[in-house]
């Protein structure tokens, strides 16, 4: 994953913060069990403890910070931090290479606004992009370090759970520009409001070095000053005409000068629109031509989990379960609810919200009025803070379930073809409704 490339900027970045001289380095790698004739090994938190290990592999040097180890002083550096000596170098890597960076963060929609400005972007750049889900204090040092010596670009979601860790990152990335996709009650566990959410995700705003692409729909971002994207007309850049079916979103997307892309995405969902939006408002600041813009969405590939089709016999399965907000689940309940309506059993089934601190009770028997207006079959339910909306449904097709397998079991049970709804929050693993 880490650039090789990374490794050689290393032995200048140790010359020049510790006037440490090695002639070469092969990759740098955080992981012992991979260490092979020549890496560096860094350290962190529990690999401290395999230091002896990978130098009798024939690690080449070791970054570490456990106090009470005898290393000699040409085989490895003693520092306060391990993670935070890998950000500063993460940061001098970034200088190094100098790409054009960009920055997402948001309570919904970081991954597919990633996934979907990258396909974008590859149109005419070579790049890279966060992997998985590293987008925390040590994930985003990683993804930098992914860069090739002749990388153009990096796209990068920021993660936070509390107050001041957007400023850490956007201190390591130095983001060009930056995208933040929407407010919500995500982590209200650690934050308590979503003024907090609001405070903690524009702390990206200060540090981008250009423009700002924010979600002109959403009630807090319109304060923020930037290139405005969204359904509403009012924005600079909107879209219009949206259509949506059972494998693509149609749409005209208007650009700030007014002239219109007609867009078929192979995303299912308006809020896949807005996550659209926003790439493409980057795409603008970037001057990167409509024909590419267009040809960027229609190609894009998000990742897994994000409303992903799995088709098993005579069962459909969207799979929308790598995480579930207030938001989010509004969202997928609302798509789901206008396709696949020609005749199969229409069966959500939802997974507990988590990290919603002292109003997830509140929000999760909020979802009532959505799903008031949402067209399905059977509904099941299944985590302990489902049970609450559970209590004030208690409808004949409604049913609360303990077990996945419970749940998988009652699916068996019901005849004919069968279209599967999957949301909940990353803990709930309702992905195991798949698995044979």
């Amino acid at each position: 994953m880490i650039s090789q490339y990374a490794g050689e900027i290393l032995i200048e970045f140790l010359k020049k913060e510790k006037n440490i001289e090695i002639d070469k380095l092969n990759l740098i790698k955080l992981d012992s069990r991979e260490i092979k004739a020549g890496d560096v090994f860094w350290a962190i938190n529990g690999g401290n403890n395999y230091i002896d290990s990978v130098l009798n592999k024939g690690a080449r040097f070791v970054i570490y910070d456990k106090y009470g180890l005898d290393i000699k002083k040409e085989d490895g550096l003693k520092v306060d931090s391990s993670l935070a000596f890998l950000q500063n170098f993460a940061n001098y890597y970034r200088k190094k290479i100098n790409p054009i960076v960009i920055a997402i963060t948001g309570s919904n929609g970081k991954t597919t606004t990633k996934d979907i400005l990258y396909s974008i972007l590859s149109e005419t750049k070579s790049g890279k992009k966060t992997m998985g889900n590293y987008n925390n204090h040590l994930g985003l040092p990683l993804s930098l370090l992914t860069l090739e010596q002749k990388s153009e670009f990096i796209v990068l979601e920021m993660g936070m759970s509390n107050l001041g860790e957007i400023e850490l990152l956007s201190q390591i990335a130095e983001p060009n520009y930056g995208i933040i996709t929407n407010i919500g009650d995500s982590h209200l566990k650690y934050l308590k409001t979503k003024d907090n959410v609001f405070k903690a995700k524009t702390e990206l705003v200060k540090y981008v070095k250009k423009d700002m692409v924010i979600n002109g729909d959403d009630e807090y971002l319109k304060k923020i000053i930037g290139l405005k994207v969204g359904l509403d007309e009012g924005n600079d850049i909107y879209a219009k005409n949206i259509k949506i079916t059972e494998e693509t979103t149609e749409f005209e997307c208007v650009l700030e000068n007014k002239e219109k892309i007609k867009v078929e995405l192979p995303l299912i969902g308006n809020h896949n629109v807005i996550d659209s939006l926003l790439a493409v408002g980057i795409a603008r600041k970037m001057n990167i031509s409509i024909e590419k813009i267009k040809s960027g969405l229609e190609k894009v590939k998000i990742s897994k989990m994000r409303f992903e089709k799995i088709v098993k016999k005579d069962i459909v399965y969207l799979n929308d379960a790598y995480n579930a907000s207030p938001i989010s689940m509004k969202y997928s309940l609302e798509t789901f609810s206008e396709i696949y309506n020609t005749g199969e059993k229409k069966i959500i089934v939802l997974g507990d919200m988590l990290e919603l601190g002292q109003k997830s009770k509140e929000l999760h028997i909020n979802l009532k009025e959505i799903l008031k207006d949402v067209k399905y079959d059977f509904l099941m339910l299944y985590g302990e803070n489902m049970r609450e909306l559970y209590d004030v449904i208690k409808k004949n097709n409604v049913f609360y379930n303990e077990t996945i397998e419970e749940i998988k079991t009652k699916i068996k049970n019901i005849v004919g073809k069968k279209i599967i709804l999957l949301k909940g929050s990353r803990g709930m693993k309702l992905e195991k409704i798949v698995e044979e």
